[in-house]
């Protein structure tokens, strides 16, 4: 049985790499047009059911975690990692009287972690960065004729990572990334009239943003134990300035449209710009946390992430975005990690709190999100150097409000992932 879940395990990740290499993240929000789109971050679903802590956390029970969000965490894996998981969603989106219901699926991460030394460890991976997804229609006047705008957009960005961290002394480590972010941006805007007015044209722009470059991160986390059993670990993480690389292309045509709705044959083409190389300016970020965890038993933490959104700019353009900031807790018991009669007790139980004022901001009003997460950890039979456990969280939420003509989104994102521990070497090569 271990055997065949190894097999599939490998299946599974090569299937991910197959897929990530050509697929777009989705979602649904009208958000997601501004910046790079809805952020992810770099956060398992474990971290997930917990409200998204991750800054001061090195290990979440019993298992070895890979935890890209602080890679000084690394330095805490002490078997090699496997994970890997997918991510759901479902939203409904308001505005006035409206109300639109969604359901999107996408491939989440894929990361393993690899002891080097009996204090650091490798990581490397796949995850999202950001995704981009909306389509909506809005209605106006021009010289007392109706006009439709209509905005639409898709794609994302992922980052392929590879981290080190390493301990000195017996209680701080140290830890970095290095990324390569990677994705394509679309974006479409038209304006349509009615067929009896013959005075203007349908047109569109299309914008199309294929993005690529290095960032690098970096994070350092001190640990003690204030008793016996009780630890106690704060950390920090943070994001060097950088810049990566945007090539745009952008297409303006003039089309009519068919008795069925549809689009038919562009008239002309008024515009076409291939290839504008433009720098983009990611902000600094950082982060502060800490965690209290009884050995196996339980864990409380929180986080404090800031992102400097002010600097964001592309072809050294200023795009007024808004300074951000999150504020996560959250907390995980396990009844009894030993039981052996009761599996229930076996079973690690989340729960967290998330609030997130982005870095949009419209009609002076501040785009903000909270949510209420849940969690479940389950042991799936493991022999005496292999073990495994799926992870399951989940996010009840709402982002923005009806205030200002705005949409307000409800969502459950629902985030499944599996892990592996095992000891691919007996003793370590280094020490």
């Amino acid at each position: 049985m271990i055997k065949n879940i190894k097999k599939t395990l490998l299946i599974l990740g090569g299937i991910f790499l197959a897929f990530s290499s050509n697929a777009q993240t989705t979602t649904n929000s009208p958000y997601s047009q501004f910046g790079l789109g809805n952020l992810v971050g770099p956060i398992l679903p474990q971290n997930r059911g917990l409200g998204g802590i991750a800054t001061g956390v090195r290990q979440i029970g019993l298992y070895s975690n890979v935890n890209p969000e602080n890679p000084a965490s690394y330095s805490a894996i002490r078997l090699t990692t496997f994970e890997i998981g997918m991510t759901n969603s479902i939203s409904e989106l308001s505005k006035s009287n409206q109300t639109e219901s969604s359901y999107t699926a996408s491939l989440g991460h894929i990361a393993f972690g690899i002891p080097v030394t009996k204090k650091s460890a490798l990581s490397f991976g796949l995850l999202p960065y950001s995704n981009v997804g909306y389509n909506y229609r809005q209605k106006a006047t021009i010289d007392t004729n109706n006009v439709d705008y209509v905005y639409s957009g898709d794609g994302g960005l992922s980052k392929a990572y590879v981290g080190y961290g390493f301990g000195l002394g017996k209680h701080i480590s140290f830890g970095f990334n290095a990324s390569y972010l990677f994705g394509k941006l679309s974006s479409k805007r038209s304006t349509e009239f009615p067929d009896d007015i013959v005075t203007f044209t349908n047109s569109r722009i299309d914008r199309s943003a294929s993005i690529s470059g290095f960032s690098f991160d970096y994070g350092a986390q001190f640990y003690t134990k204030l008793s016996k059993k009780i630890n106690l670990t704060i950390g920090y993480s943070g994001s060097a300035n950088s810049s990566i690389d945007g090539k745009y292309t952008t297409l303006a045509t003039r089309y009519t449209i068919n008795n069925s709705g549809d689009e038919s044959t562009a008239i002309d083409t008024s515009y076409n710009q291939e290839g504008n190389k433009q720098k983009i300016k990611l902000p600094l970020n950082n982060a502060v946390g800490f965690s209290i965890s009884n050995t196996n038993r339980w864990l409380f933490g929180a986080d404090f992430k800031m992102g400097k959104w002010s600097d964001f700019s592309v072809g050294n353009v200023n795009q007024g975005l808004n300074d951000s900031y999150t504020v996560n807790v959250g907390g995980q018991i396990t009844p009894d990690p030993t039981a052996v009669s009761n599996y229930f007790n076996l079973i690690d139980y989340r729960l967290g709190f998330r609030y997130d004022k982005s870095y949009i901001n419209i009609n002076n009003t501040d785009i903000t999100s909270k949510a209420i997460t849940l969690g479940l950890g389950l042991p799936l039979p493991s022999n005496r150097s292999t073990f495994y456990k799926i992870n399951i969280g989940a996010e009840l939420g709402q982002r923005g409000t009806l205030d200002n003509g705005l949409v307000r989104e409800r969502y459950a994102n629902i985030y499944i992932g599996f892990t592996l521990n095992d000891q691919w070497f007996i003793k370590y090569k280094f020490d």
